[in-house]
């Protein structure tokens, strides 16, 4: 972990426990309480359409270096996506499951951006390129509903979130290749990643107004373990009916790799729209 994304980890972490653990601490006095109160549940069904970037070196043939890119300059089109999630809550006590599935790739000529080995592209040469995304996180956790009222609601949240990424990556240098080694001009490789992380975080609902039906939903959480640290933000305008809610939102997810691994960091932002059934 370098000394940059070691601090940025700290403070982040330090910040969320130093607000999660006082209301966590609240929590054994009111569990007797409300252990006869009804289970609660919910189901999410949204659809999540981020701009996907993040750096990845894919082994070239021998003595031809890596293919060191950025994927969101490869990235054209979504191929299939699933995004859900269910939730259950007795009082203050719940935990939820959110699960994002994304596949996503595209063939892309005239590509210049990127290394190969130690060498930039040169400006006569261009690459073309086949890309294969696919990403499975999933995120269980466990949270104390701190503040229950009318106008605001505040949930303290830990858990873990598991990510699995690969990448696949076909490319072909065109023009005026003569720095580049002749086993690195074309090429075939993929990297995968599989990672766990603990999480800790803050998720907020606060009302746009006395009984209004418009409200802000709000979402923080980070930690680490397997990556050097990943976290999530996300904020936008709901409206509650009788059946449950409807949301718009702009949701960030990022991950920063160990400096050792193939994929070193992997982005996620963009808009969010989605429907919550509760009963």
């Amino acid at each position: 972990m370098d000394l940059i994304s070691a601090q940025t980890a700290r403070t982040v972490l330090r910040t969320a426990l130093a607000a999660a653990l006082p209301l966590l601490l609240l929590a054994p006095a009111t569990a007797t309480a409300q252990a006869g109160e009804p289970l609660r549940f919910s189901a999410s069904l949204y659809g999540w359409f981020p701009d996907i970037s993040g750096q990845t070196r894919f082994g070239a043939a021998p003595g031809g270096g890596d293919f060191r890119v950025d994927v969101g300059d490869l990235l054209e089109k979504l191929e299939f996506t699933f995004q859900g999630s269910f939730e259950v809550r007795q009082g203050a006590w719940g935990a939820f499951a959110d699960v994002i599935y994304m596949s996503v790739g595209a063939t892309r000529d005239d590509v210049r951006s990127g290394t190969v080995g130690n060498l930039g592209i040169p400006a006569g040469a261009s690459a073309t390129t086949e890309f294969d995304l696919k990403t499975n996180i999933w995120t269980l956790a466990g949270y104390y509903r701190a503040v229950d009222r009318a106008d605001l609601t505040l949930d303290a949240i830990a858990g873990v979130r598991y990510l699995h990424a690969r990448q696949s990556l076909d490319w072909t240098f065109t023009g005026n290749v003569g720095p580049i080694p002749a086993p690195g001009r074309a090429g075939g490789a993929s990297t995968s990643i599989g990672n766990l992380d603990a999480i800790v975080g803050l998720r907020a609902r606060v009302s746009a107004g006395f009984h209004s039906p418009w409200f802000f939903p709000l979402y923080v959480d980070a930690g680490f373990g397997q990556s050097d640290l990943t976290w999530q933000a996300m904020a936008g305008i709901g409206y509650a009916t009788s059946w449950g809610e409807i949301v718009a939102a702009w949701r960030h997810m990022e991950y920063r790799m160990a400096s050792d691994t193939a994929i070193e960091t992997l982005k996620l932002d963009g808009p969010l729209v989605g429907a919550t059934f509760r009963w």
